[in-house]
């Protein structure tokens, strides 16, 4: 990279966190571009000025050498399928042999720890993942950090919670009528708003730590239940009845069904130490904002 060029970061897997990240980037100079599944979304990457190319496991990127050549950070959010980690199959030589890279981030899950009924874990506690998803972020993650172990590469993983945020979230469920309240007594789940996500992220990137793991999520893990009444509640509007587990679990998907195995408490001090501080401590913050966001666009259209 020439001495004063602007940054470049590139995304394996422009989706709804890589955006976010594009969105915080792109105002500060710098260069963005990445990985999509479909023309579509190329097209509307395109229009933010993010050049975007088109990738999955059986199309790979042409002359990746060349893509990579002036960018200075990498992350990836691309899940693993059954066979593995597609970006690490189809270009993880590539990867090894960038040596101009200054940090690289791999997006993985807190459902690596799996079960502990409860108890709190940080990132140092014993990997027991229960679903075969979650195995496979296990995988992932070791391929990723023997990148780091056996080629330098700067690689930094962080074990996100559940994601939510502008787009997605329990508030558009509600106003479509579609949120259920369903009872699991000691049932706790960790959140993460998607901009204290991308301040994560972005203040890693200034601080690089190579092989370090970070678990991100706010600092209440809470019962579904209450999220859904918080969330009604800010409406104006009643929540809906509290629906036993044992009743709802046989009209779950498998993949509904699978959110439900695991209760854990996160402990995220390892991102405070890092310097982050939350705009999101709790979903309650996080709700309001959203429903206030919503409340601006209303007024906006009216005028």
């Amino acid at each position: 990279m020439a001495f004063g060029a602007a940054p470049h970061l590139f995304c394996f897997g422009l989706g709804y966190t890589a955006r976010r990240v594009a969105s915080r980037l792109l105002p500060e100079g710098w260069r963005l571009s990445g990985t999509c599944r479909d023309e579509g979304q190329r097209q509307e990457l395109l229009a933010r000025g993010i050049a975007a190319y088109l990738f999955d496991r059986d199309r790979p990127l042409a002359d990746i050498a060349s893509l990579l050549a002036s960018v200075t950070d990498v992350l990836s959010s691309v899940p693993p399928d059954e066979a593995g980690d597609p970006v690490l199959a189809c270009h993880g030589d590539a990867l090894a042999g960038a040596s101009g890279l200054r940090w690289v981030g791999y997006l993985s899950t807190t459902g690596v720890y799996g079960d502990t009924g409860g108890a709190v874990v940080d990132e140092t506690a014993p990997l027991r993942p229960t679903t075969r998803r979650s195995e496979r972020r296990v995988q992932a993650e070791a391929a990723w950090l023997a990148l780091h172990r056996e080629h330098q590469l700067p690689v930094h993983v962080f074990r996100l919670a559940g994601i939510y945020g502008p787009g997605r979230n329990v508030v558009q469920q509600v106003v479509a009528g579609d949120a259920k309240r369903i009872d699991r007594p000691g049932h706790l789940f960790s959140r993460a708003h998607v901009d204290d996500i991308v301040t994560v992220l972005r203040t890693s990137m200034a601080r690089p730590d190579p092989g370090r793991i970070y678990n991100v999520c706010d600092d209440e893990p809470a019962a579904p239940s209450d999220v859904v009444a918080y969330a009604c509640a800010l409406l104006g509007r009643g929540a809906p009845p509290l629906i036993p587990f044992e009743q709802a679990a046989p009209q779950m998907s498998p993949m509904a069904l699978s959110f439900w195995q695991d209760s854990r408490r996160v402990d995220n001090s390892r991102i405070k130490q890092l310097g982050v501080r939350l705009a999101y401590p709790s979903y309650r913050e996080g709700l309001a904002a959203i429903i206030g966001e919503l409340n601006s666009d209303a007024a906006g259209e009216t005028r």
